[in-house]
């Protein structure tokens, strides 16, 4: 059996971007930083700073674009995903992973 799931909690970096689908569906983009606290091998405190890329559809797109602003804490659940396209300007391939 395999597993693919992912549990966030942190504040928005960017105010969610709302599209829609061509069916309609709507979709939004938003990021997410999680922070991290713990002591070095020497006993300092050190803190990191993850970000995240944030998608969601739906219903919860819908929810997530009226009330959540920038700043704003929220729990996300669900899977990452990685997707990839050429980009013509630099004739390379790009890669982003997303939590979906």
């Amino acid at each position: 059996m395999y597993l693919n799931k992912v549990f966030l909690y942190g504040n928005l970096t960017t105010d969610p971007i709302e599209k829609a689908l061509p069916s309609g569906i709507k979709v939004v983009n938003f990021g997410l930083a999680t922070n991290r606290t713990y002591k070095d091998k020497d006993g300092n405190k050190k803190d990191t700073t993850e970000f995240h890329n944030v998608v969601a559809f739906g219903k919860q797109a819908e929810l997530i674009a009226q009330y959540m602003k920038k700043g704003r804490g929220l729990f996300v659940d669900g899977r990452l995903q990685t997707r990839s396209w050429d980009d013509k300007s630099t004739n390379t391939k790009k890669y982003r992973t997303e939590r979906n």
